[in-house]
């Protein structure tokens, strides 16, 4: 609708009807999963037995809480050690793809930057099934032809950073090549004229310019690669993260335990994407 434009009232009705249906649709489902995290039943279902807090900090069975119910907190604790090495990996490797790919012409670059962009067309669990496919082939040839048993290429943490790191690279590259694209190279030239060494003018100049970016790339990396569950699937050994945890619990049957898990995801993921803002508005 084009608000300069008088529209008849019916038409205005259904345009808002349709608006607060959508915000519902999309609202409803995690607010009822945050209100039967507090639920004092062991189904997270009606009727509704009460109010607690059991479900976050219960320490005695069956309503022990998240806090301290020990597998999920070890899963908790392998996602995130996932996502920062990932998130870290990730801006590191796109700063450089973003600096190549802006600054630089070369032979083949269009055929590279379509293959950088391959990942994000191919789905999750293909990608996880190839790079664990791959990685034992390879794995299994180095210790058939040389003795050499690499754990990173086996199904663990490793092979599971590797493997979220194959796409989440690409999406952190457009994110700081979409701010680079913007930057006024005559600041840099005008930092080599006054002595900076090419190094130095990148870091001193580019490089703040482009932190808005590297601190945006590296909030989406975590958050994706905290919930990532497709590749994760896949590649993932004795030491699940958070995603791959939940999993296994809910084929044994859902509890509120998982509902309060959810509401601490939900809450975790908005305090850092509010973060994210108010530090791009500083900026």
């Amino acid at each position: 609708m084009i608000p300069t434009i008088r529209q008849p009232l019916s038409l205005t009705l259904v345009y808002r009807a349709y608006v607060v249906l959508f915000f519902v649709y999309l609202a409803l489902p995690l607010l009822v999963v945050s209100v039967f995290a507090f639920n004092d039943s062991l189904f997270p279902s009606l009727p509704w037995k009460g109010f607690t807090w059991n479900w976050f900090f219960g320490d005695q069975r069956p309503m022990i809480g998240v806090f301290n119910e020990r597998p999920i907190m070890r899963a908790l604790n392998n996602s995130a050690f996932i996502a920062v090495f990932v998130s870290a990996l990730s801006v590191c490797v796109g700063t450089t793809n973003a600096f190549l790919f802006n600054r630089y012409n070369f032979p083949l670059r269009g055929l590279l930057y379509v293959l950088m962009l391959l990942p994000l067309v191919i789905p999750g669990i293909v990608l996880g099934i190839s790079i664990l496919v791959f990685s034992s082939t390879l794995a299994n040839g180095l210790e058939d032809g040389m003795g050499w048993d690499i754990y990173a290429l086996r199904p663990g943490l490793p092979l599971v950073i590797l493997g979220q790191f194959s796409f989440i690279t690409t999406i952190v590259t457009l994110v700081i090549s979409a701010r680079l694209q913007k930057f006024d190279r005559t600041l840099e030239e005008a930092a080599l004229n006054l002595g900076a060494g090419p190094l130095t003018a990148v870091r001193t100049v580019t490089i703040p310019y482009l932190l808005p970016a590297l601190v945006g790339g590296f909030g989406v990396a975590f958050l994706m690669s905290f919930e990532n569950f497709n590749t994760t699937l896949m590649l993932v050994g004795s030491d699940a993260p958070l995603t791959i945890a939940m999993f296994d619990r809910l084929k044994e049957g859902s509890t509120p335990l998982l509902n309060a898990v959810s509401l601490l995801l939900m809450l975790g993921s908005s305090g850092l994407a509010l973060l994210m803002i108010l530090f791009q508005r500083k900026r």
